[in-house]
């Protein structure tokens, strides 16, 4: 049984995390049909809990009912994203009630669900759209004391201040592609007001839109912040609880 929090890319904004207690938490899945997962990753067969921070299809699996079933896992995600889910059959015990402000006890680890800025919604049969909602982002406090801040796609913001005094992280997921997230620069300036030392840039790369790069990232870092920025590739995995 692992007995430190892991951290896996699956790829483009999709990760696996393992808690100290073996726990298995998929953040943003997309697998079924993304083309950044490698095969083998595609299935996992233990999920115990899946957080969403939004609905868009890069972070909603179309496969996303078919997973739940399978697998039983508990879900946390806004509450558009859980309306929408329970509507098509979702078990009600199986969707963990939360909203933006609100902290839950859950698997051995504290999570709070927190503010982002990008606007979201669900794809629908048809080509039509619907349930739009505001992305979120999770705090998740292991019981290792690793405290992992995931911001989702979201714009940098001033309150990312009021984290890092609340809660404190010692490691943040940070979108650094631009244009429909924080940049480099951004990214960068988030660091800071987090007050982290170690941070996981997500969603670059992947789509010809998204420019921002690890590099950049590193260049907009001030030398004396003390920063690590972590590129992971699909399958990588680091060790969260040495990173303080």
């Amino acid at each position: 049984m692992p007995t430190t929090t892991q951290l896996q890319l699956l790829g483009h904004s999709s990760f696996r995390i393992t808690t100290p207690e073996g726990h298995v938490i998929l953040l943003d899945p997309w697998l079924s049909d993304n083309p950044f997962v490698p095969d083998e990753l595609r299935e996992p067969e233990q999920v115990d809990l899946v957080l969403i921070t939004h609905g868009h299809d890069d972070h909603f699996d179309a496969e996303m009912l078919t997973l739940l079933a399978r697998t039983g896992a508990k879900v946390v995600a806004p509450a558009r994203v859980r309306f929408y889910l329970q509507e098509h059959g979702v078990l009600p015990e199986q969707c963990e009630a939360i909203n933006v402000g609100g902290s839950i006890d859950v698997l051995g680890l504290r999570l709070t669900m927190t503010v982002a800025h990008h606007a979201a919604h669900i794809d629908l049969p048809g080509g039509r759209t619907g349930y739009a909602h505001e992305a979120v982002g999770y705090v998740l406090r292991f019981s290792d004391n690793t405290v992992l801040y995931a911001a989702g796609d979201t714009g940098l913001f001033g309150d990312m201040r009021l984290l890092a005094d609340l809660y404190h992280p010692t490691v943040a997921i940070l979108p650094i592609g631009d244009r429909y997230t924080m940049g480099p620069r951004e990214a960068a300036y988030a660091a800071g007001l987090l007050g982290v030392r170690h941070v996981v840039p997500f969603h670059y790369g992947t789509f010809a839109s998204l420019v921002g790069t690890p590099e950049q990232l590193r260049t907009y870092l001030s030398p004396t912040a003390g920063v690590t920025v972590h590129t992971l590739q699909p399958g990588d995995t680091l060790a969260l609880t040495a990173l303080r």
